[in-house]
């Protein structure tokens, strides 16, 4: 293949009066700028694959096969081949992440190193409850939380029962509980289930979606949301004594006020009422949660209110409840995200694309 320079290296005069006088240097001279820029080309090349390389392996992407979670309609983010699966929404994921690391980064750097004995032992014991409430926060994040397979052949006039309704019945422990129909996924969603309108998925034992994190709460992360919510008030309730103890030092040592409070350590000030708010949020929270737990019952249940009048199908007792939620193992995911593409999926492709 012929290769054109481009005319700049033939706007020099000098090199022009050169090639009259001398072919064979104009015709060297020539084919090193050829090299050079063929040689400039392929580097360019080279880092640029590189880096959609690069890109496609952290997003997840794979041009010689196409799996599920590329075409998959909801608004879920993925990562690592299908492997990671997170909420659309990272803005209260981040700010999350960014509250906790700051929180911790402050309370070691002005609070543990200003108390008079056992600061490295107080410090070290943020760090391990800052660590363990990251972990659990990553992985209620990135853990699917139980996304009920779509239904692309079934029609909407196909859905309905013999009267004519969209919704079947069931019955559980003696109670009837209505199977409703979802017409964006097209399914009769099992008891206790729900359709998320920020994920856009019916999501099993749907809970809630948490803002704080930007993810459904559901049947397979529900325990590492708790888990999270409760490690994050044990660090923010010690984070929240050590500044405490640090602040009424301050005041023994100097006898100074509210104003010189402010003037001398207003981190310290500043940490104190973030963590108490923190600590009223969370500690409700979690209060909210075990009760949840005790009666076996998901946090949409209980605003929809949809066991007054009947008991609740799903209630086992305190105690069964609290094992079923610690010692029942996790279901697998419904959906193989990382499964190559079917011909079911073609019309869910379609739309996508």
């Amino acid at each position: 293949m012929e290769l054109k320079l481009p005319n700049i290296f033939l706007s020099d005069p000098s090199e022009k009066e050169i090639g009259r006088e001398n072919p064979e240097v104009s015709e060297k001279g020539g084919n090193i700028m050829v090299t050079m820029w063929e040689k400039l080309f392929t580097f360019k090349r080279v880092v640029k694959d590189q880096l959609v390389q690069l890109v496609q392996y952290f997003r997840g992407s794979n041009s010689e096969r196409t799996r599920v979670y590329q075409v998959w309609p909801g608004k879920n983010v993925f990562f690592f081949h299908g492997r990671l699966i997170c909420g659309p929404e990272p803005r209260g994921l981040v700010l999350t992440t960014f509250s906790i690391i700051l929180s911790s980064w402050i309370f070691a750097v002005y609070v543990g190193g200003d108390l008079p004995s056992h600061s490295r032992l107080i410090i070290a014991i943020s760090m391990i409850l800052t660590i363990i409430v990251l972990v659990n926060l990553i992985m209620l994040t990135v853990i699917e939380p139980g996304i009920i397979p779509r239904n692309d052949q079934l029609s909407i006039e196909d859905a309905g029962t013999s009267d004519g309704t969209k919704s079947r019945k069931i019955i559980v422990n003696g109670v009837d509980l209505k199977l409703k129909y979802c017409r964006v996924c097209k399914i009769y969603r099992p008891p206790r289930s729900c359709h998320c309108a920020i994920c856009d998925n019916c999501v099993e034992k749907y809970d809630h979606h948490c803002p704080l994190v930007g993810q459904c709460i559901a049947l397979r992360n529900y325990r590492f949301f708790l888990a999270f919510v409760v490690s994050a008030l044990v660090f923010f309730v010690y984070i929240f004594a050590f500044s405490c103890w640090r602040i009424h030092l301050r005041i023994l040592r100097n006898g100074t006020g509210l104003f010189g409070l402010l003037k001398n350590c207003p981190e310290t000030v500043a940490l104190i009422l973030f963590g108490a708010i923190s600590i009223g949020f969370l500690g409700g929270l979690v209060l909210f949660h075990v009760y949840l737990t005790t009666k076996n019952q998901t946090a949409y249940e209980n605003f929809r209110q949809s066991y007054v009048g009947s008991k609740n199908p799903f209630d086992k007792g305190i105690l069964n409840n609290i094992k079923e939620f610690l010692f029942v193992p996790l279901p697998p995911s419904r959906v193989d995200f990382r499964a190559e593409v079917t011909p079911r999926w073609s019309s869910t492709a379609a739309s996508v694309v």
